[in-house]
């Protein structure tokens, strides 16, 4: 854990590699961005403390229909203060997962605030957003209809492609799901994007 970027596969070590996706993991402090990566790449619960800076993982995982793709994970901490850095790990970024804690009602103004932010900067337009309502487990977490409204997500128009997943990080609840969908919208921006090209 911490800053090192690991190299083990542990979920699907037989299966061939494929170029990697970057994708940005993305939120607000406490979240559980951290969680949501480790859970992703040891298929297992691991307690973390708050990232000061950045983990990174590259990690397999088999999506529906035998597809296996290697993600390579930037987790950059949350803080405050952290926040203007985000930029720097969403530059070619094929994708931004957005962790949002769906009990903390109060800070969603403050979470739909960056994740505007974000996605309305030029290197990001088009970019996919996965937003992973995290700890939908606990009895008072607000439901998928009021976050959607409260991160007022149908504000981020046609040019940031978006989804948003029910999820439980510590169990892994909903991630596979929500990294699917994410795959998805990439492979869907790429064909757009190569069509683009031919035809200028």
């Amino acid at each position: 854990m911490g800053n090192g970027l690991s190299e083990q596969h542990p979920i699907f070590p037989s299966l061939p590699s494929f170029q990697s996706l970057h994708i940005a993991i993305l939120g607000l402090d406490c979240a559980g961005k951290t969680t949501v990566l480790y859970r992703l790449q040891f298929n297992e619960f691991v307690n973390t403390v708050p990232t000061k800076g950045f983990n990174t993982e590259k990690i397999k995982v088999a999506l529906g229909g035998s597809r296996t793709v290697t993600f390579h994970f930037w987790d950059v901490g949350g803080q405050e203060k952290l926040r203007p850095l985000w930029k720097s790990y969403t530059r070619c970024t094929d994708g931004i997962v957005f962790v949002v804690d769906s009990v903390d009602a109060e800070r969603m103004e403050e979470a739909k605030t960056e994740l505007h932010k974000i996605t309305r900067l030029s290197e990001n337009q088009g970019v996919p957003v996965l937003v992973v309502a995290n700890k939908q487990d606990l009895r008072k977490s607000l439901t998928l209809a009021e976050i959607e409204k409260l991160l007022a997500l149908r504000e981020l128009g046609s040019a940031s492609p978006w989804h948003l997943q029910p999820a439980c990080a510590i169990i892994g609840d909903g991630l596979r799901e929500g990294l699917e969908k994410l795959h998805d919208m990439i492979v869907k921006r790429r064909k757009m994007l190569r069509q683009q090209r031919k035809k200028r």
